[in-house]
Order: C-alpha cells, then sequence, then structure tokens
C-alpha cells in the first residue's frame, strides 16, 4: 500500500512541473522512497498533469516483480540512486525545455543570475556518448556522476535533468532554479 501523504504531494508536484515544461505528456518521472527497500514512482503510462493513485506503483528496490514492468522506463536509475545515496528521498527526471536545449551549444552551464549563481557552481553538461547504448549503461552512469559531484544535481546533453534531494522543497527549487537561469542565459544570447 502506497502512504496517501506521499501519492497526494508527488501528484500535485507532478501537475506543478509539468506547468513549467519540466515533464511532459508522458515524459518524466518522479520518486519518493518509502524505505530502505522501496520507492514509489510513476506508472510508465503515467499523464503528468492529470496524475491520480492509479499513476504510481510502488516498487521493491532488491526484487524486481510484476510491478516493474507497469512502472517509469526510468525504474532502473531511481532504484540505483536510492541504493547508493542514501540521502536521496525524493528523486525527479525531466527534460526542461531551456536546460536541454542549452546543453546542444554549451558543455557547462555557468550562471549569470543571482539565484543561479547563489544555488549552483558551474554544472558541468554530462555527454552520453552513443544513445542508442544509453539504457543499457544509464543508471550506473547518473549514479556515479551524482555521487561524485555531490551536486544533486545532472544535466545530460539532449536528454533532460536528474535531480534528487532529501527535502521536496529543494529539489522543485533546484529544478525551477536551473530552468529559469537557463531561460535568462538563452534570452541574453539572442541579443548579441
Amino acid at each position: 500500500m502506497i502512504d496517501n501523504k506521499t501519492l497526494k504531494l508527488l501528484s500535485n508536484l507532478s501537475l506543478t512541473m509539468f506547468r513549467k515544461n519540466f515533464f511532459g505528456i508522458y515524459h518524466g518521472a518522479i520518486s519518493a522512497k518509502e524505505d530502505h527497500n522501496s520507492f514509489v514512482i510513476n506508472r510508465s503510462d503515467a499523464i503528468f498533469d492529470e496524475m491520480d493513485d492509479n499513476s504510481f506503483c510502488k516498487l521493491n528496490m532488491n526484487k524486481e516483480d510484476y510491478r516493474w514492468k507497469v512502472a517509469s522506463i526510468e525504474s532502473h536509475i531511481h532504484s540505483t540512486i536510492y541504493n547508493n545515496i542514501h540521502e536521496a528521498k525524493y528523486i525527479a527526471f525531466g527534460v526542461p525545455i531551456y536546460t536541454t536545449a542549452y546543453t546542444f551549444e554549451h558543455d557547462e552551464i555557468v550562471f549569470d543570475d543571482f539565484f543561479g549563481k547563489t544555488t549552483f557552481p558551474t554544472i558541468k553538461v554530462y555527454d552520453p556518448g552513443d544513445y542508442s547504448t544509453w539504457y543499457d549503461r544509464n543508471a550506473l552512469e547518473i549514479t556515479k556522476y551524482l555521487k561524485e559531484t555531490n551536486e544533486h544535481t545532472m544535466v545530460i546533453k539532449g536528454i533532460g535533468t536528474y535531480v534528487y534531494d532529501r527535502d521536496i522543497n529543494n529539489l522543485v527549487k533546484r529544478i525551477a532554479i536551473l530552468e529559469n537561469s537557463c531561460r535568462l542565459l538563452s534570452i541574453k544570447s539572442s541579443f548579441k
């Protein structure tokens, strides 16, 4: 059984992040760790602006069962992060438009605005290399990167952004500031 407060929290945040273009209609993932062995994640057919109790499933991190077949394609990545980064309580993956577009022309994000500069150091853009093999290796590469940088945020060239945190408000704040800062950088570069 999934905790009702967790379901409501993830549903509300999904709608907010959808409205801010972090999630697409079917594209993205949000999860919450419930205990040492399980986490809640959206299903693969979840529509992020209409999340309800049936949009989520609870997965055991140590044993795959039938629920893994209906869960988000990002489930293995979330599970690997939870198993290796103990301070991760919430994880979100999305394709924020300005941040993802920024990765096509830049190898790092150097923030110019106040909120970006005071929240993040310079963020390296991770190049995944061969897209055709990405889903075979992404769980380990993402977890390794997040563990080594300790920044709670990973921006992947042409793919999107992973963010984790112990506090859900900090996770949402990171997402909002990152996307707004990349939007400002994009607008700034259009004036040149």
